[in-house]
């Protein structure tokens, strides 16, 4: 009996957060890879916060997810069949496509990663998509120097934690903003950050304590009363990293432009000289993927990168685990094994 191609589809577009009627599961043929494409078979799909933006029909940096179409996403896998020189079947390959068992993808972006040592799994997390935005981020915009003090916010998820190890390694103090006393001693026991900061306490009194100097970076993941803390304490010629901005991932079209509460006051950003940046990883990242792999492997096999995985079991769990995410309900980078 041929094989069917477990997919999961939008169904609806959510109000507010994503709920599991928004999503339809379905079985459908095993497809066919054209002249010059490659037929992958996931194991593992990533799940990352920026999906909740291809679920909205508004304009973004990207196209929305059609109702009725897979759901945006990563995976890692094997080649089952190919049509393109370059490609085989058995390649262990990073850029399969979607939320499905079965995709058929062009060569573009689709990469050959080693079979076993480190984990296929972290093809998508800290030597893929999460760690190569760390890298590239910090790299053009944070620019950290030795000395420096860096806030890096959600800093136990997939981006946070290679974030901060990376601003470690070059020579700064790291303070993590985290969510709970177990997400913020993984943050300073394992990642090795000088301190992590619970969200669900007194920010401002934290900070005061954590970094009296001031601050010189700051990672942009969260948004929200992290961010209003952070930015009065930013130091002349500062730096703040927008990645993302999840606490306000889950509101209505048009929110930010009425009714929603106010931002900080920019004034600060001409007397201190701030660079306020944001920025998409695909922009110029994936061009650099090599350079950025074989850092991060010459720091993984040093001992001086970690990392920590929430792996589900199952694809039919995605939407569930999806969900989860957005309340941050995950702890490390969150992947889905998909048989």
């Amino acid at each position: 009996m041929a094989e069917t191609n477990l997919q999961i589809l939008l169904k609806r577009r959510p109000v507010g957060a994503p709920v599991p009627e928004d999503f339809d599961i379905v079985e459908t043929a095993m497809p066919e890879p054209g002249e010059g494409q490659v037929l992958v078979r996931a194991r593992f799909l990533s799940l990352d916060p920026y999906m909740r933006g291809r679920m909205a029909d508004v304009k973004s940096y990207a196209k929305p997810v059609a109702l009725g179409a897979v759901m945006e996403g990563q995976t890692a896998g094997e080649v089952v069949a190919s049509r393109h020189p370059g490609f085989a079947p058995g390649d262990i390959v990073l850029g399969g496509y979607g939320w499905q068992r079965f995709s058929v993808v062009g060569p573009e972006r689709l990469f050959k990663v080693p079979a076993a040592d480190p984990p296929l799994s972290t093809s998508l997390g800290v030597l893929g998509m999460p760690g190569l935005t760390a890298w590239t981020g910090l790299e053009d915009i944070g620019q950290p120097k030795a000395g420096e003090t860096v806030v890096v916010s959600a800093a136990s998820g997939a981006v946070g934690q290679v974030v901060g190890q990376i601003a470690k390694i070059r020579g700064c103090k790291v303070v993590g903003v985290a969510g709970g006393a177990r997400k913020c001693d993984f943050v300073v026991k394992e990642l090795g950050f000088d301190a992590c900061l619970d969200h669900h306490g007194d920010l401002d009194a934290q900070l005061d304590a954590a970094a009296p100097e001031g601050i010189d970076v700051y990672w942009e993941n969260v948004g929200g009363k992290t961010q209003a803390a952070v930015f009065p304490r930013l130091r002349d010629f500062g730096r703040m990293v927008m990645c993302g901005m999840i606490a306000q991932y889950n509101e209505a079209p048009g929110a930010d432009a009425a009714g929603a509460p106010p931002g900080p006051n920019l004034g600060p950003v001409v007397r201190k000289r701030l660079r306020i940046q944001g920025f998409i990883v695909s922009d110029t990242g994936w061009s650099r993927y090599a350079t950025f792999r074989a850092e991060m492997e010459g720091w993984i096999r040093a001992g001086r990168l970690r990392w920590r995985e929430d792996v589900v079991d199952g694809l039919a769990n995605a939407p569930r685990a999806f969900i989860g995410l957005l309340k941050g309900e995950n702890f490390g980078k969150l992947v889905v094994r998909v048989d």
